[in-house]
């Protein structure tokens, strides 16, 4: 929708109203491999364990991160019948749960609804919960559902709901058992938005500077994608059906160029994380678990 338009009133009965339009989402094992590119299969091209991922001889296998790239609804905060503060939007949380492994490439259709909308206060901004369930296009099974928190630091004293707000995931008190680390590539940014996300603050120095970054950042999803290549390598050997679920919250952003430290704590079938930029000691991703199978 043309930001001409006047944008509307932000109501939170509105949001929860709104009805999305079904998107249908056809992906190619190029895509698969593409993504997998993005968040660091490969890095090693003699690496075997990455190589199902990169590589479609004898058959190729999806990240299970995949998933939060597939039939989304696109950047939805910027329409103006929603009247969200679009540039002041933060993703705060992700929810990953997976019905059965991903497919390496198909068809696929899935619809999303407001399902929460939180007042923080004026102040503070809302919080906005979203949801959709990816479906395979022909048969209709549910393979995927994705849950989103959006932070619209522009929209608080909006009125209705004020909470409380679900409480996150708590690392245990005590030192990692595991930690596996990922040297990003300067060029990650511009990899990983192949994907589908295209917003120039991943790309446009000029974009990143008026942003208030001192250049352009890396997506956080794929940020998402690199924790969760590290707990599948460490933790489920490399195994896609093994991996259930994945929940995190965005704490801060990661510059391309970085080593991103994956910190894992294992017990049982859950494994919780934590992700960290080593060259500033700055956690970017908290309050992580995976859920796993066949532990």
């Amino acid at each position: 929708m043309a930001e001409v338009l006047e944008r509307a009133e932000f109501s939170p009965d509105r949001l929860l109203a709104r009805e999305f339009p079904e998107v249908r989402h056809e992906y190619s094992e190029r895509d698969s491999i593409i993504y997998a590119l993005g968040v660091g299969f490969g890095t090693d091209p003699l690496d075997e364990d990455d190589l199902p991922f990169v590589f479609e001889e004898p058959a190729l296998k999806a990240a299970p991160t995949m998933a939060v790239v597939l039939a989304g609804p696109g950047f939805w905060a910027r329409e103006a019948d929603t009247g969200i503060v679009w540039q002041k939007v933060l993703h705060a949380e992700q929810e990953i749960i997976l019905h059965r492994p991903l497919p390496a490439g198909g068809g696929l259709t899935a619809r999303t609804r407001v399902s929460r909308v939180i007042d923080k206060g004026a102040a503070k901004g809302a919080l906005i919960y979203s949801e959709r369930t990816i479906r395979d296009a022909d048969s209709g099974e549910d393979i995927a559902t994705l849950r989103s928190t959006t932070f619209a630091r522009g929209n608080g004293g909006c009125g209705g709901d004020t909470g409380p707000q679900p409480q996150p995931h708590q690392i245990p008190d005590r030192a990692p058992g595991l930690t596996f680390d990922h040297k990003t590539e300067d060029r990650a940014a511009l990899l990983y938005r192949l994907a589908g996300d295209p917003n120039p603050l991943h790309a446009d120095p000029k974009v990143a500077r008026a942003s208030g970054f001192k250049a352009p950042i890396l997506h956080g999803l794929c940020t998402l994608g690199i924790a969760g290549r590290a707990i599948l390598r460490c933790c489920a050997d490399s195994d896609p059906a093994r991996f259930r679920s994945m929940k995190l919250r965005f704490s801060s952003p990661v510059y391309p160029g970085e080593t991103i430290r994956t910190e894992m704590w294992r017990d049982g079938d859950q494994v919780s994380f934590r992700a960290r930029v080593v060259e500033r000691d700055l956690v970017v991703l908290d309050n992580g678990l995976v859920t796993l199978a066949g532990a």
